[in-house]
């Protein structure tokens, strides 16, 4: 019964997500902000909102601080790994396509976040300054340059010759509700997803439970992949209508907020949140710099070979962490 659960939860949050990468590309249609900012901060804030809610009820309501680093690092690495399904997929049209150069900052921060969390497992930042540790200080900092990047791209737009250009007509259809409207349902359908996500996340730590795994394995699979579905679902609608920019800026912009989310963890958890005893958690923090690399290329380089095998890596990182 509780599979049944996990499935039907799981669609409903798949289908409220397409629904609102529908509802940002109509707002990316009818205003002049940059898709860096839509994708990258508001669609990515709401797609993993899941994670803020799970992982600190993790630390907070259940003790468990290896389920939370455990759910991030999982999520953030699953994440890449679809994006890096989705560019073979559409590399013809994509790589004729110039993402944001935020989004290069953005990997670019979110890696130099991966190597906070790697020197605190030396030992090298994990010291506190009242109740806090350097280490969630430094990622705060990651995240807001992060912030300022996407923001300082508003109202700028990439040359975008492979994005999907919508004949007048069906935009009028497409378009046929006001901003307001639009906006107004967009909240709606980011609230359902946020309601169900947390549902879901329930079902998947029983789930977890009766499988008798260990907690960042259960965090980084099951509470990682099943957060994750918003994010993965609108990125691959986003996609699907040739509105690349948006859809990577969704991923990349949710990793990094994903940091962000630990750093409230820690805030309020009573045990140290980097928690590395977890073989997984280690895995996790090891691959996901090294995908975080490669997604970098992906979008760095302009040849579609080159970023294809890029993204192909970040495959390779997921599989190397399930097999470690």
């Amino acid at each position: 019964m509780i599979y049944i659960a996990y499935l039907v939860v799981a669609s409903m949050v798949v289908w409220l997500s397409i629904k609102a990468s529908q509802y940002i590309d109509l707002i990316d249609r009818k205003t002049t902000l940059s898709g860096a900012f839509l994708g990258g901060v508001l669609l990515s804030a709401v797609t993993s909102l899941p994670e803020m809610f799970t992982s600190i009820s993790a630390t907070i309501l259940i003790d468990k601080p290896s389920l939370c680093i455990g759910n991030i690092l999982g999520s953030d690495l699953f994440n890449l790994t679809i994006l890096g399904v989705l560019i073979p997929c559409y590399a013809r049209s994509f790589a004729r396509t110039r993402t944001s150069r935020g989004h290069l900052w953005v990997c670019f921060y979110l890696f130099l976040s991966y190597v906070v969390l790697l020197l605190n497992m030396l030992n090298l930042v994990d010291f506190h300054i009242w109740t806090l540790n350097v280490s969630t200080l430094l990622i705060l900092g990651l995240y807001i340059l992060s912030v300022r990047h996407l923001a300082a791209e508003n109202g700028t737009q990439p040359e975008e010759a492979a994005l999907t250009e919508q004949p007048a007509e069906e935009d009028e259809d497409d378009c046929g509700l006001s901003l307001q409207q639009i906006v107004v349902r967009f909240v709606l359908v980011s609230i359902g997803i946020i309601c169900l996500s947390v549902v879901l996340t329930y079902i998947t730590d029983d789930i977890a439970i009766r499988l008798n795994l260990g907690a960042g394995l259960a965090g980084a699979i099951f509470l990682g992949v099943a957060t994750s579905l918003p994010e993965v679902s609108s990125t691959i609608a986003l996609f699907r209508i040739g509105n690349y920019n948006i859809g990577v800026g969704n991923i990349i912009g949710s990793n990094i907020f994903n940091f962000f989310v630990l750093c409230c963890a820690d805030l309020f958890s009573r045990l140290p949140v980097y928690d590395f005893s977890d073989p997984k958690v280690v895995g996790l923090t090891l691959f996901g710099g090294i995908s975080t690399l490669l997604m970098a290329g992906a979008l760095l380089v302009k040849k579609r070979g080159l970023k294809v095998l890029c993204a192909l890596g970040t495959i390779v990182c997921y599989i190397g962490f399930l097999l470690r």
